[in-house]
């Protein structure tokens, strides 16, 4: 079939369909059809030569558990980075980095050693942590099952005449979120902290 032919096919099969038959899927097909030898070199690439690159070279793209732990580890510092807020995070930044970040890579860690390979590939990082008074900052969930694995917070502490503190911990499913892990706390001030993510 001609160029100016196929793609008059497509555009009138896409109309009468109403969209529910996409171009890209009749290329596929008639490209499934079609011995690569007659294929124009642009048709190869754009098609073969993508899911190539997806699939690790037609297979299943290799895991890299260092690679996984560190893409996690720095989620996580840009979640808590994004939870304190511009009012926040500058007065707590270097204390939360140099106490507590290093706890959460710790709980990380742990984790990640209890799980085989082919479930830590599935475990995500959540993408929004909790604004105003909420105390989530981000959890390590399944993505197969959808299920936290972890909860990582941070609470507001106001001890009589202590003035308010942040007290970073987690929760963990072995125990149904039920226990404080904790992760450590920072000062704040006398005065009521601002809301998070102000």
């Amino acid at each position: 079939m001609n160029k100016w032919l196929r793609k008059s096919f497509v555009v009138m099969v896409s109309i009468l369909t109403f969209g529910l038959v996409t171009p890209s899927q009749f290329i596929n097909n008639v490209n499934a059809e079609k011995p690569i030898s007659n294929r124009d070199a642009f048709e190869v690439s754009t098609t073969e030569g993508t899911f190539a690159k997806a699939t690790g070279s037609l297979g299943e793209a290799e895991f890299n558990k260092d690679k996984f732990m560190e893409d996690l580890i720095k989620q996580a510092e840009e979640q808590s980075y994004q939870k304190f807020g511009m009012k926040i995070k500058p007065v707590i930044e270097n204390e939360f980095r140099e106490v507590i970040f290093p706890n959460i890579e710790k709980a990380l860690g742990e984790t990640a050693s209890q799980f085989p390979e082919e479930d830590l590939k599935n475990l995500v990082i959540t993408e929004q942590p909790g604004k105003g008074q909420s105390e989530k900052i981000f959890n390590i969930k399944n993505s197969l099952t959808n299920k936290d694995i972890l909860r990582f917070h941070v609470r507001r502490d106001n001890p009589p005449q202590a003035g308010y503190w942040f007290n970073f911990h987690y929760h963990t499913y072995h125990d149904e979120y039920q226990s404080h892990h904790d992760l450590g706390s920072i000062y704040w001030d006398k005065n009521t902290p601002p809301k998070w993510m102000s």
